[in-house]
């Protein structure tokens, strides 16, 4: 299978999401293999929401939605067209993937495909539903990658290089475990805002965006602010508020309550507005329903705290601040090439 009609493939995937998006479910007339595939999918998003209950029916379609935009023919080929693609065996890449956010390993996934190896993925248990289904679409479209993609729930065995999410402790672990393989081992990060005080209402509300979406649980999610010494959170707390009514929803409350309970008996001092805390701490991991904050005294100070802890951060979302920030509003959006800790993935593949 050479590597266009790979491309090829993805871009169909592509329009097949674009039939799930946050507008709503609407099928349409001119997606291939729809009539078996369209009504299986929508079943599968329902078991995915009913195994894992941060999956919502809005936060799946978000990120459906997201892929969809991403995988234009147009994007495949210009991402794929800075590399190299030399013609080598296939090799078995083992993915293991985190279960935070719905379908949160799909570019390692798409990574390893598109490079032409085969991919041997272990799924998290909170997000194991969408992802096989969306294999056999790609089989149905593309009749080469039979063969080329397996799902386990057992031990990895034969396999070449790996790509693996977890938290620190796992890290660690598969570090040692993985010690004499090619691998991109992914750690604890989280993403921050860089406040200046003169925001636009529009630009805090689309910030309430990277803060909200997901429930705060993905490492693109800004779970951080740096504000002046001299900020005044009012104008903040106004622009998030479109973001209320997260508080109906019983697993985000459960842990509103919970924490707010533990600050309340620690003393600790906080702004909160009924459903969102705002906690000074030097951490850059809050807990849901929790958004710290550290003050700065000068851009080129906030500049090299940053550099220093720059294994700890996805994402810096500003306007003029960095080189490399993200938009506001535009941390759940990333584009193909947009990879996870600085690491280039293709690159990595197309070695093994």
């Amino acid at each position: 299978m050479d590597l266009q009609h790979r491309i090829n493939a993805f871009a169909k995937l592509g329009q097949f999401f674009g039939q799930f998006t946050t507008k709503g479910i609407v099928k349409k007339a001119d997606i291939e293999a729809n009539d078996i595939f369209f009504d299986g999918f929508k079943h599968q998003i329902k078991i995915a929401k009913e195994n894992n209950g941060w999956f919502t029916q809005e936060n799946i379609q978000y990120s459906l939605e997201s892929w969809s935009n991403a995988m234009t023919i147009d994007n495949l080929n210009s991402w794929i067209s800075k590399y190299t693609f030399n013609t080598k065996p296939s090799k078995n890449i083992a993915i293991i993937m985190a279960g935070n956010i719905p379908l949160v390993g799909f570019h390692d996934f798409l990574s390893v495909l598109i490079t032409g190896h085969n991919v041997v993925v272990k799924q998290s248990s909170n997000d194991k539903h969408l992802l096989p289904f969306l294999a056999k679409y790609l089989e149905v479209v593309e009749p080469q990658f039979k063969g080329k993609i397996t799902f386990t729930e057992e031990k990895l065995e034969n396999f070449d290089g790996v790509i693996a999410t977890g938290s620190d402790n796992t890290a660690r672990y598969f570090e040692y475990y993985f010690k004499n393989k090619p691998s991109i081992i992914r750690k604890n990060r989280n993403s921050v805002a860089i406040l200046r005080g003169n925001e636009t209402v529009e630009q805090l509300e689309l910030l309430s965006d990277d803060i909200f979406r997901y429930y705060g649980l993905g490492c693109r999610n800004v779970s951080k602010l740096f504000i002046p010494n001299d900020y005044n959170f009012d104008d903040f707390f106004k622009a998030i508020y479109k973001w209320h009514p997260i508080i109906h929803e019983a697993k985000y409350a459960n842990n509103y309550d919970y924490n707010k309970a533990v600050y309340l008996m620690s003393e600790f001092d906080m702004l909160e507005n009924g459903f969102l805390m705002v906690k000074e701490d030097q951490n850059y991991g809050s807990p849901i329903a929790t958004i710290f904050y550290d003050k700065y005294d000068s851009v080129d100070a906030l500049k090299n705290q940053l550099e220093e802890d720059k294994e700890k951060i996805q994402c810096i979302v500003s306007k003029g601040f960095a080189e490399n920030e993200i938009e506001f509003g535009q941390t759940q959006n990333p584009e193909l090439w947009d990879y996870a800790d600085g690491v280039d993935t293709v690159e990595f593949l197309l070695k093994i």
